[in-house]
């Protein structure tokens, strides 16, 4: 029987990306539920591996999306039942505001090609995953999560300290987008291009889209590695 993925996306243009193809080849059979058409939600223990998509909504904004509480509760029965878990910016923002974190505005925009930084001692002894000392990775987003109590923080930037963190030994949030391809920048870009108001931390639209296969490829390939380090086998 394949091992199952379930997906939760909240708008059609922020899909998995890379991770799709991932699990293909992984040997995963993946499922969604896609809250712009449906709130149901799956069995907790049908699933092997729980991914979290981005979005343009809040954590907060559960007066316009009711559906948010009952993801919060899953995501956070997920966490605590081990199940593998990742979370991708607004993904992230949910996990950390399961646990019991605030969810806030972030001191600055971060839309674009920026680097990452891995923070030192990330893994050892392998219980806690590793990030290069820098990679230029790929940014949207205007909200940031505090680190929710007992969670490990893995990365941090410029512009917003809590890029990555660790929470148990099978969830991980990334407020970046390593699944990022062209195409999925090109459909953020162009349902998104007002967002694109010059700042500090703001890519003009011409640099945004014109990174170079290799930088894709990079960011994919350590998507593929955490992928690979979430659901490797129980020691």
């Amino acid at each position: 029987m394949r091992k199952r993925a379930h997906i939760l996306q909240h708008v059609p243009f922020e899909g998995p990306g890379s991770i799709g193809p991932w699990l293909e080849a992984a040997g995963y059979a993946a499922t969604r539920t896609r809250f712009f058409e449906s709130a149901a939600l799956p069995a907790a223990d049908d699933v092997d591996l729980l991914v979290v998509m981005g979005g343009p909504m809040s954590v907060n904004d559960e007066p316009l999306h009711p559906w948010l509480a009952d993801e919060k509760r899953f995501v956070r029965a997920a966490m605590e039942a081990g199940t593998p878990v990742l979370g991708i910016c607004l993904g992230a923002q949910l996990m950390a505001a399961a646990l019991g974190a605030a969810v806030r505005p972030n001191g600055e925009k971060e839309i674009g090609w920026f680097p990452v930084e891995g923070l030192a001692g990330g893994g050892g002894d392998g219980a806690l995953f590793s990030f290069p000392p820098s990679t230029e990775v790929f940014h949207w987003h205007g909200e940031t999560f505090d680190l929710p109590p007992g969670a490990v923080r893995l990365a941090s930037s410029r512009a917003c300290a809590n890029q990555a963190f660790q929470y148990g030994e099978r969830a991980i949030g990334l407020q970046f987008h390593l699944e990022t391809t062209p195409e999925t920048a090109r459909e953020i870009v162009a349902h998104c291009r007002d967002e694109l108001v010059p700042a500090r931390f703001v890519q003009a639209e011409s640099d945004l889209l014109s990174a170079p296969p290799a930088r894709y490829a990079a960011i994919n390939g350590l998507m593929g590695r955490i992928l690979a380090w979430l659901t490797r086998p129980a020691v």
